[in-house]
């Protein structure tokens, strides 16, 4: 057993090297706050990588090395302990001491937990056969390059959602030389994000590229070849679909079992209070292994701003609790622009503003409550997006501009900016 103690003046333990992790290592690294002695264990062997980024690199858009966020000389130029390869097995809360799967030891002032996800994987037969796996980490997309070299061009593959995740993990796949099918449970893809027309547009579009789409429709079980790998997928409508590869991306469970374990305070992960603290005031946690009111998380743009609220805690600096924001959703498939947030379907009092360009492949729809953006879906050309999402997170009347919206901020900006100049003409000005 090896035994490693710091002083413990200060010493903040990040366990955990992901995107979460390594954001608030470098938010904190730049504040006259940060803790004196930070330690970062991370159970993966590679170095902090930029998770977003697997998708293009297994459709083999970029190289392996574009991924890495920081190398070892980093860490050591600006004084932090990195330790890669080693799980945290133990906390022993009273005396603030973590114990590693390889018997390293260390004592923390703070600790933060923010151990991320793994894919939820269905209670069906076959699921531990080889050749089967999610789509989470850097070894996962190792493996399926890996396997979709070995096996010859054509070769069928099974995706098992079709959600941001498993559509570009089909892609992927797909652009890699394999037959790729999609199972989606739901009657449209990426029903949480999109409506029935965008969803049309997006299905149409990758079967156009050779995806196979098969929507309303769930796993049942997984078949293997009598040599311990899969070799199809059985539907709970009786179709059977040939699989030498079987990618399960149907959501996530939060890695929150070593908070569990730990006798923090977990529901579905572990619970956290506005200020990202657990049940125990020297622990915290973030990202997708924490909950905020019921919530957890597996996009990045809550996860930011929890890093900037737990950072300047963490340094001693006055700030707000965190609150849960509106995120847009962008799709990660070359060739595919989609932009989406807030709600998908549209009640009885919205008012609904649609275009549809159908040789274009173009649709924007926006759902309106009185003259304020709540929800938008945009496909094909969504660089309006960005400017749709500003206006309904300031919750701004648009009723001046209703005509032009569809049209972008180049048409309503300026019908905007005249409205703003007549309410703002003193009365004596309109009088001459």
């Amino acid at each position: 057993m090896t035994s490693q103690t710091t002083s413990q003046n200060d010493h903040l333990v990040i366990v955990g090297n992901g995107m979460a992790g390594q954001r608030l290592l470098e938010a904190l690294l730049a504040k006259p706050g940060r803790p004196k002695h930070i330690t970062v264990i991370g159970e993966e062997q590679a170095h902090a990588y930029n998770r977003i980024l697997l998708s293009p690199w297994l459709a083999g858009e970029m190289d392996r090395e574009a991924l890495t966020l920081r190398n070892t000389d980093w860490y050591h130029e600006h004084g932090v302990k990195l330790v890669l390869g080693e799980r945290v097995e133990t906390i022993d809360r009273e005396t603030q001491r973590l114990t590693t799967d390889t018997g390293r030891e260390l004592t923390y002032d703070r600790l933060v937990l923010a151990t991320g996800s793994r894919p939820t994987l269905p209670p069906v037969d076959g699921i531990d056969l080889e050749g089967v796996l999610g789509f989470r980490d850097i070894e996962d997309a190792e493996t399926l390059i890996h396997l979709s070299e070995s096996l010859d061009t054509g070769a069928p593959a099974v995706v098992i959602g079709g959600g941001l995740l498993g559509l570009e993990a089909a892609e992927g796949l797909r652009k890699r030389g394999m037959s790729v099918s999609v199972v989606q449970r739901s009657e449209r893809l990426m029903n949480r994000q999109l409506d029935a027309t965008a969803a049309h547009l997006l299905e149409a579009e990758l079967i156009k590229r050779g995806l196979s789409v098969v929507t309303g429709s769930r796993l049942a079980s997984l078949t293997d070849d009598d040599n311990g790998h899969v070799n199809g997928c059985r539907l709970e409508d009786g179709r059977f679909l040939p699989a030498r590869c079987v990618v399960i991306a149907a959501g996530i469970t939060p890695n929150s079992e070593l908070g569990q374990a730990t006798g923090l305070a977990t529901r579905r992960a572990i619970v956290v209070d506005d200020y990202l603290t657990t049940s125990d005031p020297a622990i915290h946690a973030l990202g997708e292994c924490c909950e905020f009111q019921g919530q957890t998380y597996g996009l990045v743009d809550p996860i930011w701003h929890q890093v900037d609220v737990l950072a300047a805690r963490l340094a001693h600096e006055v700030v707000d609790g965190y609150v849960d924001v509106p995120t847009a959703t962008k799709l990660k498939v070359s060739g595919v622009s989609l932009y989406a947030f807030g709600p998908i379907e549209a009640d009885d009092e919205h008012d609904v503003l649609t275009y549809h360009d159908p040789q274009q492949g173009e649709y924007r729809r926006l759902l309106l409550r009185n003259n304020r953006i709540e929800g938008a879906v945009l496909y094909g050309d969504t660089t309006a997006g960005p400017w749709y999402f500003e206006q309904s997170m300031a919750e701004r009347d648009l009723g001046n501009c209703r005509q032009a919206l569809l049209f972008g901020p180049a048409d309503a900006t300026p019908l905007l900016a005249a409205s703003h100049d007549e309410h703002d003409t003193p009365a004596y000005q309109e009088a001459a």
